[in-house]
């Protein structure tokens, strides 16, 4: 019986017997005397079932603070010992030669064109030859995912090779950046990456012709991207775990391609052209050479056509200086407008249009913004377009779970956050839509004439 139980029960008895009642400092003094006693038998009956508490190993070690210098220091050095060993455990430039060799020396013909291929029985004999490193990637898991369509059963050793290289290139990443990681907690700071893509830039042959001058607004630059699309919600760190998932150290590392071509370069955030190109832009913008830009200034970005209303949001909502904007925020901007379709290009954009801070945008906002464009129209000699039919179309693309209010998710579900967007910010952008129809027909007809030609 529960000992709450035996006390309650206890308590209610009536007193019998010759003696009086007692007082009321007599019966407190006897409901503690029980309750210690019951207590007591309670926690003893229990401890035999607590034992195995005792045997889960610590898992939560205290950080060390900011004074304690020796257990700081001593963190540090762990840290970089475990690095130091997990780098041995990776394969160098001759152990993959090796394992190059034994998988030619062991494939498996016939050959598919010039492609040779390897089954799993010598699959297993090049596992056992290559030494303990590669054992880790010899296994039937890997041969399954590589395994496509071969009527033989076999993988191809040039997408093997490709696999272990891809492994290792990430292995060494993750201990390369984890070495800038003060925290030593998983993930990397502003400071940090800053510090990262600064001494990388000397190995990388497309930064070549940067001069030195340059590196800090080239190390913000490429180093915004990062952060505009790995921490959404702008707590100041990345893990480094989404860092290597992203496309975007592979853009970065591209540039050590010697051959890059000219396209593939402007087309790349990270190199030299891009990184020029962007702030040679925020220089012509800054009239008053300044170092940052106002709102009269920013309106002239790209075509000149976005709305004072929508101007007017960027700047109540994002961080400027006396109510000018800086480079960093300049580039955030940026890329939201050059990235509309992407999710957190579109959170930035919807944040500034969701002008009540309601978490969705209704009728109301719609009308506000477009209002603008209606007027910057009429500017421009053209007739305005109905809002009504403007809604209603942007209602129909979007398709929202609601059919009175539009979510960011709402968005972002429909694909065509991007040209919803386009047709409430920016003149230029509604004209191309509304005249795509005209616009199609006009790059038909000019392909035509140049087949004919």
């Amino acid at each position: 019986m529960d000992w709450k139980e035996i006390l309650r029960r206890r308590l209610a008895t009536p007193n019998t017997g010759p003696n009086k009642k007692k007082s009321e400092q007599e019966l407190k003094d006897e409901e503690m005397d029980l309750f210690t006693k019951y207590y007591s038998e309670w926690k003893g009956g229990r401890k035999n079932t607590n034992e195995f508490y005792k045997t889960i190993p610590r898992f939560y070690y205290r950080l060390p603070a900011e004074d304690e210098v020796l257990l700081q220091k001593l963190r540090e050095e762990s840290r970089a010992v475990f690095l130091q060993r997990k780098s041995r455990e990776l394969l160098d430039n001759e152990e993959l030669q090796n394992l190059w060799f034994l998988l030619d020396k062991h494939q498996t013909p016939p050959m598919i064109g010039e492609e040779a291929m390897i089954n799993y029985e010598n699959f297993l004999k090049v596992g056992e030859k290559a030494g303990p490193k590669c054992k880790q990637f010899f296994t039937a898991k890997v041969f399954a995912k590589l395994l496509h369509t071969d009527s033989y059963g076999r993988i191809s050793i040039m997408q093997f090779f490709n696999y272990v290289m891809r492994k290792v290139w990430l292995h060494q990443t993750r201990i390369g950046l984890s070495l800038y990681d003060v925290a030593g907690q998983g993930y990397l700071r502003e400071s940090d990456l800053e510090n990262y893509i600064l001494e990388l830039i000397p190995t990388l042959p497309q930064l070549d012709g940067l001069e030195k001058s340059f590196y800090s607004f080239y190390v913000c630059t490429a180093v915004r991207k990062f952060f505009f699309f790995l921490d959404p919600l702008r707590t100041g760190k990345i893990k480094i775990q989404d860092i290597l998932a992203c496309s975007f150290l592979d853009d970065l590392l591209e540039l050590r391609d010697e051959e890059l071509s000219k396209e593939s370069q402007e087309t790349n955030w990270f190199s030299a052209p891009s990184a020029l190109r962007v702030y040679g832009q925020y220089l012509n913008l800054d009239k008053d050479h300044n170092g940052m830009l106002s709102k009269e200034e920013l309106s002239r970005y790209g075509t000149a056509t976005m709305t004072n209303v929508f101007l007017d949001r960027v700047f109540q909502e994002c961080l400027t200086y006396d109510g000018e904007m800086d480079y960093k925020t300049y580039l955030d901007f940026v890329l939201a407008l050059e990235n509309r379709k992407e999710p957190a290009a579109l959170q930035y954009i919807f944040k500034l249009l969701d002008i009540e801070n309601k978490g969705y945008l209704n009728v109301f906002s719609l009308n506000y913004f477009f209002r603008a464009i209606q007027e910057l129209m009429k500017i421009h000699g053209q007739d305005p377009v109905s809002f009504q039919d403007v809604k209603d179309e942007i209602f129909d693309m979007v398709k929202p779970k609601d059919p009175l209010k539009i979510s960011l998710q709402d968005l972002i579900n429909s694909n065509q956050g991007d040209t919803v967007t386009t047709i409430l910010i920016d003149l230029n952008g509604f004209w191309t839509y509304e005249n795509r129809e005209a616009l199609v027909a006009n790059d038909n007809e000019n392909s035509t004439d140049l087949d004919d030609t």
